[in-house]
């Protein structure tokens, strides 16, 4: 059984499956999920048109072109991008994350343009590519898929996680006959940023940008379900951790935990104190360890208090939400949901998920670190 660490001074946990008192959550440290320093700090996200390390395009090459009078254009918005960091080891990565829609960008024909995009979790490998909107369907997909494989040297990967349901038939497809896992998930953090990134810095300057056009595939909110039986714990509690220990406790994530999730905090650049308690939600049973298991293959994504309908809404997926657990709505019940989603925004949407086999237990079955996010603008 992997050990969390939890202790008074740093977690609270009260034995009984209630909301804690008001005065257990201090008043939240507000600070920016993301500011533009830690935007620009971030820099892994390469430059729009072939980059000085691509393997489609070695630096010495660019030098000859721009010799011979011929420079390559860095900052074309029209043009794609095949990218493998030369210090990452191809054969490393084994999973993909993908997003394979139509963009807010009119081609000649008045239509709009489809675009595919790739990336690892840590935005080692980027690859986009256009299509027109005559050519969307699996094989498309699955040749572009084994295109990349052979551009860059990278094997095929062994799931590709995407976040659109209504693509789920043609990324599915277009994946079994590349015996690919493909993987629906909202867990698509680093693809969800570089969207938001090449929609400010690349479609928007387009010729063919369309200001003001709405999604074609737009990211579904349906109405929550009953939790299915294997799912369900015998006690729960709101609780807190600093976000020092957080970061602390992924840190060695792989060798504490057989069971949950990790986020890059790196990457998300959530501009967070040290000493800012970091909302989560710890679950009691005597079966943790089956519990963990069912959870560990759901994509777990996020958590949310429903103070309206006094309930705890999980999501995960792409678009299946759950019951997970009600309270007898009170004022003050309802005061400590509001105050765990106010912690959640003051921690950048920041918030966990730790399944215990008891709730004064120092011991964790499983820990998935979650984070709300917006979806992408296109």
């Amino acid at each position: 059984m992997a050990t969390l660490g939890f202790n008074t001074s740093r977690i609270q946990t009260p034995s009984l499956p209630r909301i804690p008192r008001s005065s257990s959550f201090p008043k939240p440290i507000k600070t920016p999920l993301f500011s533009s320093e830690a935007l620009s700090k971030r820099g892994r996200f390469v430059s729009r048109s072939l980059p000085e390390s691509s393997l489609s395009i070695t630096k010495e090459e660019t030098v000859i072109k721009q010799e011979e009078g011929n420079e390559v254009d860095e900052d074309d918005p029209t043009s794609e991008l095949s990218y493998l960091d030369p210090e990452t080891d191809a054969e490393s990565i084994k999973e993909w994350e993908l997003d394979f829609c139509s963009r807010p960008i009119l081609d000649s024909r008045g239509k709009k343009i489809w675009e595919l995009v790739v990336c690892d979790a840590s935005l080692s490998l980027q690859v986009t590519k256009y299509f027109p909107n005559n050519v969307i369907n699996s094989i498309t997909l699955k040749d572009a898929i084994v295109s990349i494989t052979q551009d860059l040297g990278v094997p095929l990967p062994e799931k590709i996680r995407f976040f659109r349901s209504q693509m789920q038939t043609i990324i599915t497809k277009a994946c079994k006959e590349l015996a690919i896992k493909a993987v629906p998930s909202k867990r698509c953090l680093s693809l969800f940023l570089w969207l938001q990134e090449r929609y400010d810095t690349v479609y928007t300057r387009h010729p063919g940008f369309q200001k003001g056009s709405l999604p074609l595939l737009s990211l579904d909110n349906p109405f929550p379900m009953n939790l299915p039986e294997n799912l369900f714990g015998e006690k729960w509690a709101f609780v807190q951790l600093p976000y020092s220990a957080v970061r602390e406790e992924i840190s060695c994530f792989e060798e504490k935990f057989v069971f949950g999730a990790s986020l890059d905090l790196d990457l998300l650049g959530i501009e967070v104190d040290e000493n800012t308690l970091i909302p989560g939600l710890s679950v009691a049973s005597s079966r943790a360890k089956p519990l963990a298991a069912w959870m560990n293959g759901l994509e777990v994504c996020s958590i949310e208090a429903d103070s309206s309908k006094g309930c705890l809404i999980l999501s995960v997926g792409i678009s299946t939400r759950y019951v997970y657990a009600t309270y007898k709505k009170t004022p003050v019940t309802t005061d400590e949901a509001e105050a765990w989603e106010s912690a959640k925004k003051a921690s950048g949407g920041l918030h966990f998920l730790a399944i215990q086999d008891d709730l004064d237990s120092d011991d964790c079955v499983g820990f998935w670190l979650l984070i709300d996010l917006p979806p992408p603008p296109v």
